[in-house]
């Protein structure tokens, strides 16, 4: 019998903007995933997180009353007509990549999306044309695993750490496109009808 407790995906709140912060901060300050440059404030961080769960998902994954990672969904494009897309993103703490909390993470996100009658999922990912020390192809890879495919690139459109890096989209289909589209439901409406 295991006694190590289990991972719990969960709807993060504004409390915890400090603990996903510090899960964010080393990515901006250390590699060109982002193409940050700045670690954002807690205030900024703690607004962007508000401005997100007005309507999208953003989950985390906790283990032993300790975050280790999280996953958000973002509008693809501010057009009406896109209303049945999202941007994900995910950010894993750095000791704790390779342990399958990714993948959790985003099941339950493709769940709550599926619930809110979104369609087609997005990934930005930045992309070295060459692997360094700031960035391999981890993520890109990570996504094709998880049933994404190759829908663009723009060459050489990042410049961070005295070099350019190039980005790529992957996207995925939750479900099949009919001719009429269901309704948005908000992902804080959601929380009211269902578990994410």
């Amino acid at each position: 019998m295991s006694l190590t407790p289990p991972i719990t995906i969960r709807p993060v709140s504004t409390a915890d903007s400090q603990a996903l912060l510090d899960i964010y901060g080393p990515y901006v300050e250390h590699t060109a995933i982002t193409f940050e440059y700045e670690v954002p404030t807690a205030e900024e961080f703690t607004r962007r997180i508000r401005h997100t769960l007005k309507r999208y998902p953003y989950l985390a994954a906790e283990k032993d009353g300790q975050l280790l990672g999280y996953a958000y969904a973002g509008p693809f494009h501010e057009r009406a007509a896109y209303d049945w897309c999202a941007e994900v993103s995910i950010y894993i703490r750095t000791d704790a990549r390779g342990t399958g909390i990714g993948k959790k993470l985003y099941e339950a996100l493709e769940h709550a999306l599926t619930a809110q009658n979104i369609l087609n999922l997005y990934a930005c990912i930045a992309w070295p044309d060459k692997e360094d020390e700031y960035l391999t192809r981890n993520s890109a890879d990570f996504h094709r695993h998880l049933g994404y495919e190759l829908a663009g690139m723009f060459k050489n459109c990042g410049y961070k750490f005295d070099r350019w890096y190039s980005m790529i989209w992957m996207e995925k289909q939750l479900g099949p496109h009919s001719g009429h589209a269901e309704p948005i439901i908000p992902f804080q409406e959601l929380l009211h009808r269902m578990p994410v």
